[in-house]
């Protein structure tokens, strides 16, 4: 006996499934639409963490903490000269005092602008390579120069995030799969309801010569196509509302909500989710039929 995805008309006619759209499409456009929803926010997240790793990778801050400003400018420009000439750092850039007096703004006030306060000299410096030797013989090279000097590595300071997102990101995987369980879940319950309905039904078939698996093929088809269609119906929901909140996240301007993005293989991946608990659906169906199939008709 051939599988066919599409019911035919006597199949439909059989298992009722000529009535209106049924519960089970609604109840399975919502367990997609929470699905989609809960792996945007895994891909999204996952994508802002790499991104903020690529940033920081192999950039550290230069402070020199002199509070005589002679001194201080001295180990600046000393520190530069070094790290310029190191092969380990591609590129070294002092930060401007103006720029400075700026970011202090919000917690100095106008007082920041002023030019006997003792502002720490800044250098920002990126390195070709990101290795913990290389950020070493940088330190060292650097504090043997300016002695005032304190090294930031930006990779260091900003790990907690990095590891927030890294927990969020698993956190929606498990939603991810925790929703395909409650969705294997209610696909037995809706087969062993429906084998209850049709009772008499499927007597009848076995008297007259059809099996076990031909009678399961009849509910996982029709579980299926209403996985399948309710599925597409939240996926398309879901999509709509994960743009939208692209858009507004865009719109904030800030760099790492910025990151929250997804890329075209990873809406390549929510577009799959419905085919995949369709396919979930169809074995849970198929198991959970045939088992009280077996046991009890």
């Amino acid at each position: 006996m051939s599988v066919r995805l599409i019911p035919s008309a006597a199949d439909r006619r059989l298992l009722d499934e000529s009535r209106g759209t049924r519960a089970m499409m609604w109840i399975m456009a919502i367990m997609l639409f929470l699905t989609v929803l809960a792996g945007a926010l895994g891909l999204g997240t996952r994508s802002a963490a790499n991104l903020l790793d690529r940033q920081l990778a192999g950039r550290l801050t230069v402070q020199i903490v002199e509070p005589v400003e002679r001194s201080r400018d001295a180990q600046a420009a000393a520190a530069i000269a070094t790290l310029r000439g190191l092969p380990e750092v591609s590129k070294a850039t002092l930060v401007d005092r103006a720029e400075l007096a700026s970011l202090l703004r919000p917690w100095l006030g106008p007082d920041g602008a002023d030019p006997d306060l003792p502002i720490p000299a800044m250098i920002d410096v990126d390195l070709g390579s990101s290795g913990d030797a290389a950020v070493a013989r940088v330190t060292a090279a650097v504090q043997a120069t300016a002695p005032a000097a304190r090294i930031d590595r930006h990779e260091s300071w900003m790990s907690p995030i990095s590891n927030f997102m890294t927990m969020v990101t698993g956190l929606a995987a498990a939603l991810v799969l925790l929703m395909a369980a409650a969705t294997a879940a209610v696909v037995i319950l809706a087969a062993r309801s429906g084998l209850e309905t049709h009772r008499d039904t499927i007597q009848v078939l076995h008297m007259l010569g059809s099996t076990d698996v031909q009678v399961a093929r009849l509910f996982q088809r029709r579980i299926a196509l209403d996985t399948l269609f309710g599925g597409v119906i939240g996926t398309m929901l879901a999509c709509g509302m994960v743009g939208l909140i692209g858009i507004r996240l865009g719109a904030l301007g800030s760099d790492l909500l910025s990151g929250l993005t997804l890329d075209p293989g990873d809406w390549m991946l929510l577009a799959l989710l419905p085919f995949a608990f369709a396919l979930l659906a169809t074995f849970a169906a198929r198991t959970a039929v045939l088992g009280v199939l077996r046991k009890v008709l």
